[in-house]
């Protein structure tokens, strides 16, 4: 199947075009259909699965010939990033089209959201605190409101923000259509999904873990050997763009300035700092100013780059459903990925949880020419089908940074300039938004 036998009208299929997509994501086959056709859509798939063209091509297609001065469509995100590249995925579906689009958002000024507002807007996307500052101004009115997007609504019940989700439900008084979409569904997010959908049709892709492009390795590790072992991995592994996550914003600001001192092309992505230092980091990563990406979890709701070859998590998530974002970063589009996770004895729950999450053992490694000393990363987890405990000291201490000896040098895979803010157009599915 390809795109032209949803029928879409020209306007918008030519958006789809220009962005390279031609053969749609199981998750968008199944439901840009039934949105189409009016139904509300319970959409379950993993994240970069092609959720955002899911939900932007039917709303555009529904509202883009409708001339009345009134807001027609709002799509709720979790975060800044991610609006941001919803946005910037509707004005390229859209470009052909005089459908206007604003995105609301905190971090920034709100006059030119205010005035975007006040001019007359059909689509907003935005994330719910922003959004209910323009409602309480009397600058966003829902009362005529036709489609309802949540993405992401997992995330956004793990931020704490459900309550604001149902005050902006709330003011929405007339009947609509409503697209629910997540990559995973717990208690909270199925009994929101039951009081405000209608009949959905549900679509769920595959079962809600990591998708089955990813690679998942684990590298057992103490505490004080970590960064030295992260240096020494990232150093050894032939890699494109590789993203590092981080617990803390304190964490993520260290080792994205150590590695720049190592002489990696390095940003780092954290809540301390501004929104336009945020999308300097993006934007940067993107278009292959850096070649590696310090963040933590804020940014794993937020990134859509199809050439993110390596996820390193330095810590461990907190939960399975973070883990399950996180390394939604790699492996799109259908491309391959790989996930590494260094590991300390003290995330041996979180280990098995993520295990059973994945329905297999992750494998465990030692990294070649890497001295852990007395340590042995065999004995730190039991596996499913315990390997054999050969133990190989390394006489040779690990550096500070851990990379004076190591004689591997790091190969980086050429990266696409992509325009803007918008994805690589060579894609050839849709999986990108």
């Amino acid at each position: 199947m390809n795109f032209d036998e949803f029928h879409l009208d020209s306007e918008i299929l030519s958006g789809v075009k220009r962005k390279g997509f031609s053969e749609p994501t199981p998750i968008q086959h199944q439901s840009i259909p039934e949105a189409l056709n009016g139904h509300d859509v319970l959409g379950l798939a993993q994240t970069g699965t092609g959720k955002t063209a899911a939900f932007l091509l039917p709303v555009i297609q529904k509202i883009h010939k409708d001339k009345s001065r009134h807001i027609k469509s709002l799509v709720v995100v979790p975060t800044r990033e991610l609006a941001e590249q919803v946005y910037q995925d509707a004005l390229d579906f859209a470009s052909g089209t005089r459908v206007r689009i604003s995105a609301i958002y905190g971090g920034v000024s709100k006059f030119h959201q205010t005035r975007a507002l006040r001019q007359g807007v059909d689509l907003v996307i935005g994330c719910p605190g922003r959004l209910l500052d323009h409602m309480r101004d009397g600058n966003l009115r829902l009362d005529k409101l036709d489609i309802l997007v949540l993405d992401e609504a997992d995330t956004m019940c793990d931020m704490g923000f459900l309550p604001d989700v149902s005050l902006i439900i709330e003011d929405i008084t007339q009947p609509h259509q409503t697209l629910f979409y997540s990559a995973t569904m717990p208690k909270e997010i199925r009994d929101l999904s039951m009081q405000i959908l209608n009949n959905p049709k549900t679509i769920q892709v595959d079962a809600l873990a990591p998708a089955n492009t990813v690679s998942h390795s684990l590298y057992p590790i103490t505490p004080s050997l970590k960064k030295p072992l992260l240096f020494s991995l990232i150093k050894q592994t032939p890699t494109g763009k590789v993203l590092v996550f981080t617990r803390t914003k304190y964490k993520a600001k260290e080792i994205a300035s150590d590695l720049k001192r190592e002489g990696h092309k390095t940003a780092e992505l954290q809540g301390n700092m501004s929104q336009s230092q945020r999308q300097h980091s993006m934007n940067g990563f993107r278009r292959g100013r850096y070649d590696i990406l310090v963040a933590t979890d804020i940014a794993a709701h937020g990134i859509d780059v199809t050439d993110v070859t390596h996820v390193i998590n330095f810590d461990m998530p907190g939960t399975v459903d973070d883990y399950t974002h996180r390394i939604g970063r790699t492996g799109r589009a259908t491309n391959q990925g790989e996930a590494f996770t260094l590991a300390v004895r003290a995330d041996a729950q979180m280990v098995k949880s993520v295990e059973k999450l994945l329905g297999e053992s992750i494998e465990r490694r030692r990294l070649p020419d890497f001295d852990y000393g007395s340590f042995y990363p065999e004995d730190q987890f039991s596996q499913g089908s315990p390997k054999s405990k050969t133990r190989s000291p390394n006489p040779r201490k690990a550096s500070a940074k851990g990379t004076s000896s190591n004689t591997a040098t790091r190969r980086k895979k050429p990266a696409d300039g992509p325009r803007g803010s918008a994805e690589n157009k060579g894609s050839q599915n849709g999986s990108n938004a």
